[in-house]
């Protein structure tokens, strides 16, 4: 009997995961997760000042990299502010102790804009350390290399773009250690993630727990309550707790 129970809720699990995991293969908007693995550091891209540059010569030290694009009506700006204003709130010396790389996900943006954007950011929030904040453009093929190899899935809707909100810690290695999401950082996290990021220490970031439950509305700009995956998670929840309470009754009985 109770190894009928145990077969029904395995085969339960598995519908539900195999539901989950349909659903994110044919998601177009959103981060998943590429911990541990190797940006490819040899893509070219453009900075400020119209130099080509790799990303191998300008990752040295432990690096947040975020996707933005210059014209955006929504996240973008919000995003950088609240990059800019954890910077100002971290104990860390931007420059030394780590750098901020921003790449445009756009092609169509150019130096110039970078440039705009660039003098805009480094003068509210870095204190005359604009060499750690780092903007930088490409063509079309890098900029699907860069995001699909962090997991940055953007979609084209006209001149704009529906999008995610996160920054990426990577190493001086190339190697994805971290995930922070949403437009605001707390100091604590920011600061770990550089930390983890210098020993070369991958580790996945509570607020992930956001995407379980939260898909973003394209039309309103803002994410909003999942039923279908708050009721996902819920099963699962239950179906574990009832396998773990079977498995102690019977070593109890034994």
């Amino acid at each position: 009997m109770k190894k009928n129970i145990l077969l029904t809720i395995f085969f339960l699990l598995v519908i539900v995961f195999k539901s989950e995991s349909q659903e994110d293969q044919t998601t177009e908007v959103g981060v998943f997760e590429h911990l541990d693995s190797i940006i490819p550091l040899d893509l070219k891209f453009v900075n400020d000042n119209n130099q080509t540059v790799t990303l191998r010569q300008l990752i040295n030290k432990p690096t947040i990299l975020s996707f933005v694009y210059f014209d955006c009506p929504g996240l973008c700006s919000p995003l950088l502010e609240g990059v800019g204003d954890v910077i100002k709130r971290t104990n860390l010396e931007l420059g030394k102790d780590y750098q901020v790389i921003t790449i445009s996900f756009n092609f169509r943006d150019t130096p110039e804009k970078a440039k705009q954007k660039k003098e805009r950011f480094v003068e509210k929030y870095t204190k005359g350390k604009g060499d750690g904040w780092i903007f930088l453009t490409t063509d079309s093929l890098s900029i699907f290399k860069i995001t699909d190899a962090t997991g940055f899935k953007t979609k084209a809707v006209g001149l704009d773009f529906i999008h995610p909100s996160a920054i990426i810690a990577i190493s001086p290695e190339g190697k994805i250690c971290r995930y922070l999401y949403g437009i605001t950082y707390l100091p604590i996290d920011f600061k770990m993630a550089i930390i983890e990021a210098n020993k070369g220490q991958s580790r996945p970031t509570i607020q992930r727990l956001m995407q379980i439950c939260y898909t973003y509305d394209p039309e309103n700009k803002h994410f909003t309550l999942d039923i279908l995956k708050i009721t996902a998670s819920i099963i699962i929840f239950m179906l574990l707790s009832l396998i773990i309470v079977l498995l102690i009754k019977r070593k109890i009985k034994k």
